[in-house]
């Protein structure tokens, strides 16, 4: 999850996006429009590893209400797609509470497309971050305003994300693609797992990416090794830099193969 500082806050490579939040009671909704560079490669729509960043953003913003001043970090986030997602319009999702226990907090997404209701569900899980001595900033509010600058390029160019491989991508580690604890952003991360798979399944679309996040990614660059059957794959990310370290696993599928097994 992405937790800016003091005002002004830092530009954050996720901040493109043009994600905005605000406080719904106890929930939390965010909305944004899509634009060709959010799309997957070679297909009119937008990558499911966008909406994954969307949805760690809501949720884990949701669940700073419970474990402030402390810091939450991503265990696990899944996202599951009803259909292809949209080329254009507008993405609006809505978060909340599922469950706040001792040590685990979790919570849900539903994603809406203008025009097109229903687009996808996500689900997340945090704890706290294991140090104490992170904290969120004074300045913190979980309403984020739309940032001006918005993604110019494509977003694996603009993350430095490169396909090196059938089944192999690589993401640097950047400074604009950090969380707090300055660790790779679980956005990035789901997008390089996305990078690994499509490059087995060119043209392809994923209709379902669930991650399991190992230990943080604070050296990179982050190595995504898919392997692919009948549509299903799993990743494999390592932290080159520090030993090739697991940091997650992920499972996805895409629409191709969804169809197949059906």
């Amino acid at each position: 999850m992405t937790i800016g500082s003091e005002s002004p806050a830092p530009k954050h490579l996720l901040d493109e996006l043009g994600f905005a939040t605000w406080k719904d009671g106890g929930d939390l909704r965010g909305s944004a429009s899509i634009t060709p560079v959010m799309h997957v490669p070679g297909a009119p729509h937008l990558r499911t590893s966008v909406l994954a960043a969307w949805a760690d953003i809501l949720t884990g913003l949701l669940a700073t209400q419970v474990t402030t001043p402390r810091v939450p970090v991503t265990l696990e986030l899944d996202v599951q797609l009803y259909r292809p997602a949209p080329a254009d319009g507008t993405v609006e999702g809505i978060a909340r509470v599922v469950k706040v226990g001792r040590s685990v907090f979790v919570s849900s997404v539903e994603f809406t497309s203008s025009g097109a209701g229903p687009l996808a569900i996500a689900n997340a899980s945090f704890m706290m971050a294991p140090d104490p001595g992170l904290r969120l900033p004074p300045s913190f509010d979980v309403e984020l305003p739309l940032r001006e600058d918005r993604l110019a390029v494509p977003l694996a160019e603009r993350a430095g994300c490169e396909r090196r491989a059938p089944g192999v991508a690589v993401l640097p580690r950047s400074e604009d693609g950090l969380n707090v604890s300055g660790t790779v952003n679980g956005g990035l991360i789901a997008l390089a797992a996305e990078e690994a798979v499509l490059s087995l399944e060119p043209g392809g679309t994923l209709c379902s990416l669930g991650l399991r996040y190992v230990q943080p990614a604070r050296v990179g660059p982050v190595v995504a090794t898919a392997r692919q059957q009948d549509g299903l794959g799993q990743v494999e990310l390592r932290d080159a830099g520090n030993g090739d370290r697991l940091s997650c696993i992920a499972t996805a599928r895409t629409f191709r193969g969804a169809r197949l097994a059906g």
